[in-house]
């Protein structure tokens, strides 16, 4: 317990105090702690002290980069990367306020609704969140809306990019623990979408205590609306293709993400936005992502193999058996330590330290890791948006530079609310993430 207790903090102070990045900080504790546990296990024999840790580190870095499931994340990183090119996410907006940019708080909706469509087929929450700046934040302005309201409106909205599929971090979480990623992707999708209707009455409520917050725009004719709708035939297909694909098995998600990569590949070239400049500045932005993703998930796989060898899994199953509790008292206990976590840690970083501890304990506890890792998904979006440490507050604030960190803090509070409300449905109707899983492939 001594070493896991050791590990843990020398883990904290090279990321919060030293600022290692995590990939690194992670594979150094798992590292130098499983060795210290073989030094322990086998009276302090050197060679084979360090024998095991090189063993196990070494066949991490090598199946992780072999994994063929894993290919799945340049590929959607690179569709992401080419649809942001190819200028859909104006599209997507346009789309949007035509056809709710005549209501009070519309064009706030309209930016909800632009992010959830264009992380669908992004899958990122910063990207969501710092593309949507540029192209919603200067209506928003013109026609006077609060910067609180404006600016919140997009973080909000950024956070779907990590739930709504294609998302690369339920990829991560399904290597984790090894759950099936195309039933991960089924369940995001109505929790997603129930994300974007509890973001629009958040909105509606802010202009029901405020009407000058948001204020009603012009009122768009049908035939506009017909002509904006146009515009977004590229990412209706792309998305129909390859969710559809997925969810009806007609191709693995793997084989997904190629044909979507292909096929914004197709779009952006179509629509004029692709020169040699831009693709290899796209290839190089996918090839420096995916390789700081496939670092963290290595790093988070030795620190794993860790904290497994010292059994704290076993540790915490045992202490939750001895209490007596019910099983929903600790959901409801590692929902807490999440919230507490996420006022530290950004998104990727919290989940790759706490997944391979409490994953064990939520399957003996007899839930659906499937289900748990859309509960998972849920809390790490209300982290991204809560201070001190809202990664999309931060980006924005990035961004718009003339905005205040704690104007965006304060606006983003009724979206968060609104989030713990969809974390309670979730926990407590779980059908509303596994109807789609069990409709479509149990």
């Amino acid at each position: 317990m001594s070493v896991i207790l050791i590990g843990f903090a020398v883990l904290l102070f090279l990321i919060i105090v030293v600022r290692m990045p995590i990939a690194f900080a992670m594979g150094l504790v798992g590292f130098f702690g499983f060795s210290a546990l073989m030094g322990l296990e086998f009276g302090n024999l050197d060679s084979f002290r360090w024998t095991g840790p090189l063993s196990m580190a070494s066949n991490r870095v090598v199946d992780t980069v072999q994994e063929y499931s894993l290919s799945v994340i340049p590929l959607f990183i690179l569709m992401g990367n080419l649809v942001t090119r190819s200028g859909l996410s104006h599209e997507l907006y346009r789309v949007s306020h035509a056809f709710l940019g005549h209501r009070k708080g519309g064009l706030s909706m309209a930016t909800i609704v632009a992010c959830g469509g264009f992380s669908a087929i992004c899958g990122s929450s910063l990207a969501t969140s710092a593309t949507m700046s540029k192209v919603a934040m200067p209506p928003m302005r013109k026609y006077g809306y609060a910067d609180s309201l404006a600016a919140a409106s997009i973080a909000a909205g950024g956070t779907l990019g990590i739930l709504i599929p294609p998302s690369v971090i339920l990829v991560i979480y399904g290597l984790l623990t090894e759950s099936s990623i195309r039933e991960l992707f089924a369940a995001g999708f109505i929790p997603g979408f129930l994300g974007i209707l509890l973001y629009l009455a958040a909105v509606r409520y802010v202009v029901w205590r405020n009407p000058k917050a948001g204020p009603a725009g012009e009122k768009t004719p049908w035939s506009e609306r017909l002509v904006a709708l146009r515009g977004v035939w590229g990412v209706l297909i792309l998305f129909t293709v390859v969710m559809g694909g997925i969810y009806l098995g007609v191709f693995t998600p793997t084989e997904a993400a190629g044909i979507g990569a292909g096929g914004a590949f197709l779009i952006t070239l179509f629509r004029g936005r692709l020169t040699l400049s831009t693709l290899f500045d796209t290839l190089a932005d996918t090839a420096r992502t995916s390789a700081m993703l496939f670092a963290v998930v290595i790093g988070a796989l030795i620190f794993s193999d860790f904290i497994n060898r010292a059994g704290l899994p076993d540790m915490l199953l045992n202490f939750v058996t001895s209490m007596d509790v019910a099983p929903i008292v600790v959901i409801f206990a590692i929902m807490g330590i999440y919230i507490v976590l996420g006022m530290v840690f950004e998104s990727l970083s919290m989940m790759l330290l706490t997944v391979p501890v409490f994953y064990p304990v939520v399957a003996s506890l007899g839930y659906d890791l499937v289900w748990f890792g859309i509960v998972v998904v849920v809390v790490t979006e209300i982290s991204l948006i809560t201070p001190p440490v809202g990664m999309n507050v931060f980006v924005l604030s990035a961004v718009l530079r003339d905005i205040k960190t704690g104007t965006i803090f304060k606006g983003v509070t009724p979206f968060w609310m609104a989030d713990i409300v969809r974390l309670m449905l979730i926990i407590f109707i779980p059908s509303i993430a596994l109807i789609l899983p069990e409709v479509l492939y149990r």
